[in-house]
């Protein structure tokens, strides 16, 4: 009598019977999708803001003069004291009514550390605007995953020269991160939210149940 185990690899074994040294690049894959988008910057940045909100994230847009200000009055609102600052986020950032909890190679912030904080400020390496989803690279000013998982409030800023339109070339500026550096990317699309058996919506198992977004124009041109 044959295991299951046993049944599965013969029939995997019987359907690649005729293949015998198939690589992938032997194998031609059609490629048709968009590859870039040609809509003018600012239309591809206003998509990625509508996107973003539509997945319940806040978004404002402010100016870079007064994005310290921003910072410290989204603090303000979510009465945020205790705040997760990753290595080498701009110190003018951190907002003086906040106690910064600094995370560093040594010593790190414990999970419990993390969990009872009352949020995190990091940056971001990418926005997408097809998608509405930030691109976090574990590079400087937004730190290790952890960071971002475990406390219940992520707020994070994104410039808008950072934004790109379509997933496609998002994947393009992060394959050297990803083939030649190795560091986690991770992808978020609106606060952590799922659904049971039910479906009903349980927010923040899997992260952050509030994600707001500061937008950055560098020219200045800031607008709600």
């Amino acid at each position: 009598m044959t295991s299951g185990r046993e049944e599965i690899l013969w029939r995997i074994r019987r359907a690649t019977r005729d293949v015998e040294d198939e690589r992938p690049e032997n194998v031609p894959i059609e490629r048709s999708y968009r590859e870039e988008d040609d809509a003018p910057h600012g239309e591809i940045v206003e998509r990625f803001a509508e996107r973003a909100a539509e997945y319940e994230a806040t978004i404002h847009r402010v100016s870079e003069a007064d994005l310290p200000s921003a910072i410290a009055e989204a603090c303000g609102r979510r009465g945020v004291r205790r705040l997760v600052i990753p290595p080498g986020l701009p110190q003018e950032w951190v907002p003086e009514s906040v106690e910064p909890l600094r995370d560093a190679a040594r010593p790190r912030l414990t999970k419990e550390e993390l969990d009872k904080s009352d949020g995190v400020l990091t940056s971001c390496a990418l926005g997408i605007a097809q998608t509405g989803t930030i691109v976090l690279d574990a590079g400087e000013a937004q730190g290790r995953r952890a960071l971002t998982l475990l406390p219940d409030y992520h707020l994070c800023v994104v410039r808008e020269d950072q934004i790109v339109g379509l997933v496609p070339e998002a994947f393009a500026m992060l394959e050297n991160t990803v083939k030649n550096e190795g560091r986690a990317i991770t992808f978020i699309s609106g606060p952590s939210a799922t659904s049971d058996i039910e479906l009903n919506r349980v927010e923040g198992v899997h992260g952050p149940r509030i994600l707001e977004v500061l937008i950055v124009n560098p020219q200045d041109r800031a607008q709600e």
